[in-house]
């Protein structure tokens, strides 16, 4: 069965949010989900406390470095599905979750400094596919975002992304009240009252979007790219000039154009 991991070192990305919205939509399709909440502030643990989590879906507490990776074999082997919710930090705990991770989802908001914290995510996942020798897939997922507007922050993310070449959501989770009611009511979106919860039927079905997006990518891992390789060193290639049948000798001003040039590295 799939473990799924959350991450991004930096914290109030919406990883939180996109985790339980996953266990959520994966649960009302009839799965058995276990979530691993390795966060410290323990917001999933907090929403399984308060009425209508289903029965479908258990919380591991307290998942830790020393635990943490026999919890996931645990509950790889009587789970649909394994979620994982990281801290917003890049420790141990973390790279142990990626390097046994079948996908990880890298939550981003629309801002530089969120950009930077999901390309630090990116570099942990392309090193523990090196340290583990297998492609892990991996995708940004893009929070918090404007179903109205796409602000110039946010396309100077994007923009940013599509020349790294990182693979990206297309789905991405748009700022919805009925996600924060979730964990001031608990229970599912299904569960909340749309008399009281504004656009709940577009919130239901962005989730839905993600989740099968979310899916989907595990099905067709191939179309994540694999890590960039490390540039090699720059290596200077002198040209070749062919001698011609009738040299003429240039003017003392003549500058010519064969020089050596030099194989930039790729950008990585």
């Amino acid at each position: 069965m799939p473990v799924i991991t959350f991450a991004n070192p930096k914290g109030g990305a919406g990883k939180t949010t996109a985790a339980l919205l996953l266990a959520i939509e994966l649960a009302g399709q009839g799965k058995r989900v276990a979530i691993l909440d390795a966060d410290p502030e323990q917001w999933i643990s907090q929403w399984a406390a308060l009425p209508g989590k289903p029965e479908s879906i258990r919380i591991v507490k307290g998942a830790n470095e020393e635990a943490l990776a026999a919890q996931i074999e645990v509950e790889h082997a009587r789970a649909d599905a394994v979620i994982v919710d990281l801290a917003g930090t890049a420790g141990r705990v973390v790279a142990r979750a990626i390097g046994a991770s079948d996908l990880v989802v890298i939550p981003t908001q629309g801002a530089a400094m969120d950009a930077k914290g999901g390309a630090k995510a990116v570099r942990l996942v392309r090193h523990q596919e090196r340290m583990t020798r297998r492609t892990i897939p991996y995708a940004i997922l893009l929070t918090r975002t404007n179903a109205a507007v796409t602000s110039r922050a946010m396309r100077r993310v994007q923009d940013y992304l599509a020349t790294a070449g990182i693979p990206v959501f297309e789905t991405t989770i748009v700022e919805r009240a009925a996600y924060r009611d979730l964990f001031d009511i608990g229970g599912t979106l299904a569960g909340l009252d749309p008399a009281q919860v504004s656009n709940l039927d577009k919130a239901q079905a962005n989730a839905r979007a993600f989740a099968a997006e979310a899916m989907g990518r595990l099905e067709t891992p191939a179309s994540v790219p694999a890590p960039r390789a490390r540039p090699g060193p720059i290596v200077a290639v002198p040209s070749v000039r062919r001698a011609s049948p009738h040299p003429t000798p240039p003017p003392s001003s003549y500058t010519s154009p064969d020089r050596c040039r030099s194989a930039s590295p790729d950008r990585p």
